[in-house]
């Protein structure tokens, strides 16, 4: 069993995969859910509006209502219904676990409408608000993910999450931070090590960036999956063509070329 299922079991929240793990494994115009529009699901919605009135102290309901609204692809109403439970629920932990949900999944769609725009129209207006809407996503979910750590130092998947999104905002030196605890962790190490191997070359600490990267790209202990192994080979050759290191340049590049191979392959 995972640290967050743990937690869950705990807590009695059911076991779930959150926005945070689900943005690394699908494409950016992807939805959480389905849309939903029949007759039966807005009648249900409206019932449960009306019936929240009279009967504030309903938790199932808060819950059903916010999930309506989330497959409806209105996380705000979502945000709305689930703040109204958090006034009468304050300690009930999966109310703030879907509240941390709607308020990640309204960022998100925020983002995504931007970026759908300025794909057409190539703005400085839209430019800013595309950057503000990019800052204000990975901002989300930096408050996310520390909470939930608060919460729980153990969800270790968390960190590397937090450390994607420091990094997405300049954060560098607390990426390094948020994800040094994962290094010593066979299941996290290489993942925490690309991170941090990232960071260090946008903060000109070259050397020290290549040691991170050769973790992840030549480790012999653990196996480290074949996109990441290329990833890491990738930024090696680029950094050391930039320091002209010609013969490590070329040791790096036949290390890619059978990376790249073995993944043809297997194919």
């Amino acid at each position: 069993m995972t640290d967050d299922e743990t937690l869950n079991e705990k807590k009695n929240i059911p076991s779930r995969q959150s926005i945070l793990h689900r943005e690394r494994l699908k494409a950016p115009n992807q939805s959480d859910n389905k849309p939903t529009s029949s007759k039966t699901t807005i009648e249900r919605r409206q019932f449960l509006e009306h019936h929240l009135k009279g009967s504030p102290t309903d938790l199932d309901s808060y819950l059903e209502l916010a999930h309506l609204y989330r497959q409806e692809q209105r996380p705000a109403d979502a945000k709305r219904v689930l703040q109204q439970a958090t006034e009468v629920f304050p300690d009930q932990a999966e109310v703030l676990w879907e509240l941390e949900e709607a308020v990640l999944a309204r960022s998100l769609q925020q983002y995504r409408e931007v970026l759908e725009v300025a794909k057409k129209l190539d703005t400085p207006e839209i430019i800013r608000e595309l950057e503000r809407s990019e800052d204000d996503w990975a901002c989300r979910r930096i408050e996310v993910c520390e909470a939930r750590i608060s919460r729980n130092p153990n969800l270790h998947d968390l960190r590397l999450a937090l450390g994607e999104a420091m990094l997405d905002t300049g954060r560098y030196r607390d990426a390094c931070d948020a994800v040094e605890p994962l290094l010593d962790q066979d299941a996290f190490a290489a993942g925490a090590s690309f991170l941090r191997g990232r960071c260090l070359l946008e903060l000109g600490n070259h050397h020290e960036a290549m040691k991170s990267l050769r973790s992840v790209a030549l480790r012999r202990a653990v196996a480290t999956n074949g996109p990441l192994k290329i990833a890491a080979l990738k930024l090696l050759c680029a950094n050391a063509e930039r320091l002209g290191l010609q013969k490590t340049l070329e040791l790096y590049q036949r290390e890619l070329m059978n990376a790249e191979a073995e993944i043809q392959n297997s194919v």
